[in-house]
């Protein structure tokens, strides 16, 4: 029987907990016109409600849909959704991991595989009615952001397409380039959260026993408050012009604490490292943190013994799952790439549950998981992306803020960004009143479309697709809005060239000379470690040389409140004139030293002016020895120099050398920006047509193509999905891994995925064997050749191998359990399990194309050598989204650094 699009609309809006919002409506309508559509909204405002329309239509006409996602977590957690709302049999699951009803006519995957079949002509495209690309804003994404363009420009012409996408400043824009490559498509743009943001400032202030909380915004706009807060951040200046600091970071434990006072749990809270996450969450609980009761501590353990069922006893200890578990059932979390994705699984599910009040986590927490809180806190606006420090841009910090509040449950959801002295108010307010960012292609021609392309079709067609690419579409009225901002910056890096110019002598020299004290003072430790020790020795009555005309203070209390620092002590004291201060190492040029000891009144009530002012006449009646003892001091000479050079320059005398060194310093910033508008323009003004054509000589001249066919070399190509896949064809035509038993095969094929990102320098790689080491050098030298040829043609280098992974993959290919092959490397758990998974795709996909049929064998019997223990049981499916990524799509998303904050 015929069901009319009326009668499924009905069912379909009959069915929705809540009233559909007025973008929905909209949507909805454009499908029901049999247009595509292009909807930009907040997370959690009910997006997926479209997705699920497009889903009925299709299984109403008796059509399939398809739901892409970008990773495997996400694809996980919309296949158990849909299969829950649709029934078992009617919904299929496709990633990396798991196949499950492929043939199913609801099918979610990741948006490779469906790139993939698309390349294919897969006979699973028949029938095809919807293609939904859910986080459709990853297309920007520089490596995997052009499978989303290829999935658009390539499908099937029939298919209709439903984007969901975060909350973007040019949709139109991208809903016009899809009706110009497929047809109309409607942009359905939402600004509205589903519950509103409060944005929030947590300042600590060593004049107040509290943190301050502030509204970044007042009516809209920054709050004056804030502003006068960061207008006094300066104190009196110390000897040599350092600045004493009146404010300070909370420290985690003491943003935890004001979060629970004030009713602000369960939190999110946002750290850049991995390692600062783990150090987190073990601080909360070595200082005994407990946020939970007893019945939620025996859900969280029986929600643990579920996701780490598989798991032997052995690899648990590795994977410090006592110590894990405690803080779980204390209530606090860690979430990172760093964690077998079983562990990551539990956590989302306690947190979903509300069981979990606080997780520490990465900014990968925020990409697809639906993992709502009251309150995110946002630890620093800025983060390390492996070569350099960066700025939180406006769609970062949507995407993070994103998670706060929960629909149904919180009025209103928070952010909280903490003082920084680095950050001023100012960039914190614009980011709040911020909401949307653009959405750019990374659209370039890789070796693999290039083959697919020249497979498919002609070479006028080909070129014809590049130039509908979204990157082109962009390029052609964007250059001219780039050439202004060229020019604009130029003018203002003129202006701040000219305000670093100081009559005295010169600047940069100066600003030379700063860097050396600041590189001199780090040099002595961490947080001037040693300063932090001689304060922590202190006793209550202790009598300390302060700065500034008290001179004196007597000690009230010394504590160490684990968080971030690890100078971090704070000081509690009475001055010599009866007042009461808070002091740290930032207080101090010379580690501090009882100079006296004074009994404290009693009783103890050191918040009255009774009590301090009987401690400021002890203080004042003590009889202190004219030459007393010094603490135990490093060698500060080396600042003490680099202090006095800064002294001498002529520059260090100018009233106005703050300005010259700030200017200078944006200058910089600026001149690097000005080089890099200035490539940018030339990037676009050249087409994406030419790219291609030189990809193409490339590859004909490595024997891949002949005129505009295929040969052998490049059919392989055509069918290997990988960052390095040139490279990876080329060495398996080479004979690289032939003649290698599974171990030997399993380590040289982790050298084109594994990659050494911590700033620490990489060990000295391990062979099994001379053979193995020959093998891998003959990597490099085919690397070598690429690059010398992928210069000449200006194409990006092919990432090079790297053999880091190595002596890992070849023992657990081996059979070596998991406490023998992490033992002595530096490679966290996760990472682990994720540089495994990937390994394991290319392994079957090199059983599928290798040439030489041995080799193929020995490839296939490598990936199931590889799939055992904890990176089985990480791969299995759950009912809750976990896990990491998909192994063909997670190179960019857990790109995270471990140690480098």
């Amino acid at each position: 029987m015929t069901v009319t699009a009326e009668a499924v609309r009905a069912r379909f809006v009959a069915r929705q907990p809540f009233p559909l919002d007025r973008f929905q409506v909209d949507a909805l309508d454009a499908l029901d016109a049999g247009r595509s559509v292009l909807v930009a909204a907040p997370t959690g405002s009910g997006k997926t409600v479209v997705a699920e329309y497009a889903i009925d239509l299709a299984l109403a006409g008796g059509g399939k849909a398809f739901y892409t996602t970008p990773i495997k977590a996400l694809s996980n957690q919309k296949y158990a959704d849909l299969r829950r709302r649709l029934g078992p049999g009617r919904v299929g699951l496709l990633t990396g991991d798991n196949a499950i009803d492929g043939d199913a006519p609801i099918v979610v995957m990741t948006t490779e595989v469906l790139r993939n079949m698309i390349y294919a002509g897969s006979p699973a495209l028949d029938g095809l009615r919807h293609v939904v690309l859910d986080e459709v804003h990853y297309l920007q994404d520089h490596y995997r952001g052009p499978v989303w363009e290829e999935v658009i420009i390539h499908a099937p012409p029939r298919v209709g397409l439903v984007c969901l996408s975060a909350t973007v400043s040019n949709a139109e824009e991208f809903a016009d380039w899809i009706t110009t490559v497929r047809g109309p498509c409607t942009a359905v743009i939402e600004e509205k959260r589903p519950v509103e943001l409060v944005n929030l400032y947590l300042v600590g202030d060593k004049g107040s026993p509290d943190l301050h909380l502030l509204p970044t915004l007042v009516d809209g706009r920054p709050n004056p408050e804030a502003h006068r807060l960061d207008a006094e951040t300066l104190r009196t200046p110390r000897p040599k012009g350092r600045p004493r600091r009146r404010f300070f970071t909370p420290n985690r434990l003491e943003v935890v604490d004001r979060l629970a006072d004030d009713d602000l749990l369960p939190a999110i809270y946002f750290i850049f490292s991995r390692a600062a996450c783990s150090d987190a969450m073990h601080n909360c609980l070595d200082a005994g943190v407990r946020l939970t009761t007893p019945d939620e501590r025996d859900r969280i353990r029986h929600i643990v013994e579920d996701r780490t069922r598989g798991i032997a006893d052995d690899d648990l200890r590795v994977l410090g799952h006592p110590r894990w578990l405690a803080a779980l059932e204390a209530g606090v979390a860690a979430h990172h790439a760093g964690m077998v994705p079983p562990f990551k699984e539990a956590v989302e599910a306690c947190f979903a549950e509300g069981l979990v009040k606080v997780v520490f986590a990465t900014e990968t927490l925020a990409l697809g998981i639906n993992m709502p809180a009251r309150t995110v806190v946002i630890e620093k606006l800025s983060k390390y992306n492996g070569e350099r420090h960066e700025v939180l841009t406006p769609g970062d910090y949507t995407q993070l803020t994103g998670r706060a509040g929960r629909r149904g449950i919180d009025p209103v959801g928070h952010a909280v960004v903490l003082w920084s002295p680095f950050v001023p108010f100012e960039q914190v307010a614009a980011l709040a009143s911020s909401r949307s960012f653009r959405l750019s292609s990374a659209f370039r021609p890789t070796y693999n479309m290039a083959a697919n392309l020249v497979r498919r079709y002609d070479a006028g067609e080909a070129h014809h697709l590049l130039n509908l690419s979204f990157a082109q579409y962009q390029a052609d009225g964007s250059v001219v809005s780039m050439e202004a901002r060229l020019q604009k910056r130029q003018a203002t890096l003129a202006d701040l060239d000219a305000a670093a110019v100081c009559g005295r002598g010169s600047v940069e020299e100066y600003a030379a000379l700063v860097r050396a004290e600041d590189d001199a003072g780090a040099a002595l430790g961490p947080g001037r470690t040693w300063i932090a020790q001689a304060l922590q020795r202190l006793r209550p009555g202790d009598v300390i040389d302060i700065e500034g005309p008290s001179g004196r203070a007597a000690v009230l209390s010394a504590a160490h409140r684990k968080g971030e620092r690890d100078d971090g002590i704070r000081v509690k004291a009475v001055t010599a004139r009866g007042k009461m201060v808070t002091l740290d190492a930032d207080d101090f040029h010379d580690a501090p030293v009882a100079v006296a000891q004074v009994d404290l009144p009693e009783p103890y009530a050191p918040n009255t002016t009774k009590f301090q002012r009987a401690v400021a006449a002890r203080i004042n009646a003590v009889r202190v020895p004219r030459h007393h003892a010094r603490g135990d001091e490093p060698d500060t000479s080396a600042v003490d120099a680099a202090a006095d050079a800064m002294a001498a320059h002529p520059v260090h005398d100018c009233p106005d050398r703050k300005d010259h060194l700030v200017a200078a310093g944006r200058a910089g910033r600026l001149r690097r920006e000005v080089a890099e508008l200035k490539e940018a323009v030339q990037g676009r003004t050249e087409s994406l047509a030419r790219r291609f054509d030189r990809v193409l000589r490339l590859l004909e001249a490595w024997g891949y193509l002949d005129g505009w066919t295929l040969t052998e070399r490049g059919e392989t190509l055509g069918r290997l999905y990988h960052e390095c896949d040139l490279l990876v064809a080329e060495c398996l035509h080479e004979g690289v891994l032939d003649g290698l038993d599974r171990s030997a095969v399993a380590g040289l094929a982790s050298a084109f995925g594994y990659e050494h990102r911590s700033p620490n320098p990489a060990p000295a790689p391990w062979f099994s064997s001379s053979t193995v080491r020959r093998r891998f050098s003959r990597m490099e030298e085919l690397c070598q050749e690429l690059h010398a040829d992928e210069e000449t043609a200006g194409l990006p280098l092919t990432r090079p191998p790297d053999a880091g992974f190595l002596a890992i993959a070849h023992a657990w290919a081996a059979g070596q359990g998991l406490e023998d092959v992490l033992e002595d490397e530096d490679v966290t758990a996760g990472d682990f399990v994720r540089v495994t998974k990937q390994l394991i795709d290319l392994l079957r996909q090199v059983g599928d194309i290798a040439p030489v049929p041995a080799t193929a064998g020995t490839a296939r019997d490598a990936a199931e050598a590889l799939h055992r223990g904890v990176i089985a049981v990480s791969s299995a499916l759950t009912s809750v989204s976990g896990g990491d990524d998909d192994p063909a799509a997670e190179v960019e998303v857990e790109r995270e650094v471990a140690d480098t904050e």
